[in-house]
């Protein structure tokens, strides 16, 4: 069974394959098997408290009630890749998927050929940031970067700069960047916040025990319609403050100024996009699984186009915390129940 990617959703697939009763083999494009946590901005913390973060039988060390750093969780999925005992190749880049007979054959790009009797499609979505295209956007002679490029504010010091994007990671970079440069917030609405807290208690604990994070995704689309903030109340004083300056997104570049909506045209340094990531699986658009928009076609993770074909970290795969470290687990174990009667029928026609 071939694993791709070995970050949260990854190892959670490798873990529940394993239970199983199959060997599973994980492809990481990566140096280590802590998917894209270590490449994040170093400011970066979970939303969610430690105790609420951990992979199943696997605690996370330390005071439950923190909310860990990006090198925390990188450092505890190091941790937990070494106390599965499982398979796991780095530096192994996939390149392609293809069909072959009731299995498949997984291409890297060092030019090997696995054969698999089923794929778990875990790569993410880091390596495919979402980046929106305005009118004179290729004029723009500043800095245009997307979050996934950005580390700390030290580069940004006493210049102008731009924040697009009204969710968490959009937020986040706002606040840091406004103690060191001329800083807007540019957002198509105004931000909504959700509260951190709630009578004394994080908010995780609350969607724990009205077991909110277990209800189905086709319910959340229709009821979490924007972005929501989780905020401590540090990011709505800011805003209502006027210490991190939100405006209604700009319209277009030109040349080094942006054009707001109200035809002002304004000289700036740099743009960052926080506008989030797609699935990153263009690995399997020869095999025919993707839709035309480059996104999988399957139901609460199972493919269907390849019997034998799954995914995880999809957002809103399953319910409101598929693609975090809490909730990805549970869909590690729904998608690997018919994956795995699918491989041991592939097992005997294919000898794996």
């Amino acid at each position: 069974m071939i694993v791709i990617g070995a970050g949260q959703s990854g190892l959670a697939a490798a873990r529940a394959v394993r239970d199983a009763g199959l060997q599973p083999v994980v492809l990481e494009a990566s140096d280590r098997p802590a998917g894209s946590w270590p490449r994040y901005y170093d400011s970066l913390r979970l939303f969610s408290p430690a105790r609420y973060s951990a992979m199943p039988g696997f605690p996370m060390d330390g005071d439950p009630g923190r909310y860990p750093t990006r090198d925390e969780v990188a450092g505890y999925l190091d941790r937990y890749a070494q106390h599965l005992g499982v398979d796991i190749r780095t530096h192994t880049r996939v390149s392609g998927v293809e069909a072959d007979g009731p299995g498949f054959v997984v291409h890297t790009a060092g030019g090997d050929a696995v054969p698999a009797a089923g794929v778990v499609a875990a790569s993410g979505s880091f390596g495919n940031p979402a980046l929106p295209s305005l009118p004179g956007q290729e004029t723009f002679t500043g800095e245009l970067l997307h979050v996934t490029g950005y580390r700390d504010p030290a580069p940004y010091a006493d210049k102008r700069v731009v924040v697009v994007g009204g969710g968490n990671s959009g937020v986040q970079l706002a606040d840091e960047l406004a103690g060191v440069a001329d800083l807007t917030l540019a957002t198509l609405a105004p931000i909504s916040f959700l509260p951190q807290v709630i009578r004394g208690r994080d908010l995780h604990h609350w969607l724990e025990v009205t077991r909110f994070d277990h209800l189905p995704a086709a319910w959340l689309r229709h009821l979490v319609r924007k972005p929501l903030v989780l905020d401590t109340g540090r990011y709505r004083e800011g805003i209502e403050s006027g210490r991190i300056d939100r405006r209604a997104m700009f319209t277009a570049f030109d040349g080094d100024c942006v054009v707001w909506a109200d035809g002002e045209r304004e000289r700036v340094d740099a743009v960052v996009f926080a506008t989030g990531y797609r699935p990153d699986l263009a690995y399997l658009a020869p095999l025919g699984a993707l839709d035309e928009h480059g996104l999988p076609r399957h139901a609460e993770g199972i493919s269907t186009t390849h019997p034998g074909l799954v995914y995880l970290g999809l957002e809103f795969q399953r319910s409101f915390s598929s693609n975090t470290l809490r909730g990805v687990s549970r869909d590690a174990d729904h998608v690997v129940q018919p994956l795995a009667a699918h491989v041991q029928g592939a097992h005997a026609i294919i000898g794996l």
